[in-house]
């Protein structure tokens, strides 16, 4: 059992890299995300609601459904948790307190650039998970790829800032303006087995559609080329770019050009991008559909 919805709202940060290198964001989707903390504020927020007794009456409801095993909110937040944590895990503490110094750049020598074919099964797992994390927060089927994409062109808010910190951290900054493209050629030359060597697929193999590894990196390879056009248009929309990314992030992160790879890595073990705004997703549909109950 994981922790009580409330207690994990609750505990968000307020400011830190992930926070940081989510506003970096801002001006590529400007106006979208709120960083939304508190149960109770996330509450009366959404709602406009001021009334303790039916702030507290919605919060209980909001609770009762992700408590409720045959729902999927718990699994969906597995999800969201896993995939972040297999990414790269490191003590961020020490580092957090090297920001902005001489001695960070010198930090970066013991970070180990990932490879292409790991980067890519990476970002491939984080959308697949972004799939079938929306198929389990609404009650369809999880390979409902059609579902996903019709949902994915009215994308907002905090699930919009998870997509764009996907794009923007996990495709532009690593693989460049044209990373779909090198991650389909990738995912189409590897084999099942490259699949299971992966540690971030390893995390939530049990709730990737397919009998076996096979038919997942298939599963996976169809979303990917499913929602290609959609990240493309992205890109293509916002103008990213490596350059334009890096300059947002030199606020809090002090990299040079040669260095890309390796910001790739430092952003893996110190932004919990698809935790944080997936508490707040959750957090959200369970106060909406709570409201419409009540």
């Amino acid at each position: 059992m994981s922790k009580p919805i409330y207690e994990l709202v609750d505990s968000l940060p307020q400011r830190g890299l992930t926070v940081m290198a989510l506003r970096s964001l801002d001006t590529v989707v400007p106006d979208q995300w709120d960083n939304l903390v508190g149960f109770d504020n996330t509450i009366r927020t959404i709602t406009g609601e001021t009334d303790p007794a039916l702030v507290r009456q919605i919060g209980e409801r909001a609770v009762t459904l992700f408590n409720d095993k045959s729902e999927g909110y718990q699994r969906a937040l597995g999800l969201y948790q896993t995939v972040d944590s297999a990414s790269g895990i490191l003590g961020t503490a020490a580092m957090a307190n090297r920001i902005g110094q001489d001695t960070f750049l010198g930090f970066l020598q013991h970070l180990t650039p990932k490879p292409e074919k790991a980067q890519t099964i990476d970002l491939s797992v984080k959308l697949v998970v972004e799939l079938v994390a929306f198929c389990q927060i609404n009650g369809i089927p999880g390979d409902s790829i059609g579902d996903f994409l019709a949902a994915l062109g009215d994308y907002s808010g905090e699930s919009l800032m998870r997509m764009a910190a996907l794009v923007c951290f996990d495709g532009v900054i690593p693989l460049g303006a044209s990373f779909t493209e090198r991650v389909l050629t990738s995912l189409k030359a590897m084999e099942p087995s490259d699949l299971d060597d992966n540690r971030t697929f390893k995390g939530v193999k049990d709730q990737i559609p397919g009998d076996d590894s096979a038919g997942q990196l298939s599963f996976i390879t169809e979303s990917v080329e499913s929602t290609r056009s959609w990240m493309e248009e992205f890109v293509a929309a916002k103008n990213l770019s490596q350059g334009g990314l890096v300059k947002n992030l030199t606020r809090f992160v002090e990299v040079s050009k040669d260095k890309l790879d390796y910001l790739g890595a430092f952003l893996d073990m110190t932004v919990k991008y698809y935790e944080h705004t997936g508490v707040q997703t959750l957090a959200r549909r369970l106060v909406e559909r709570a409201v419409a109950e009540i």
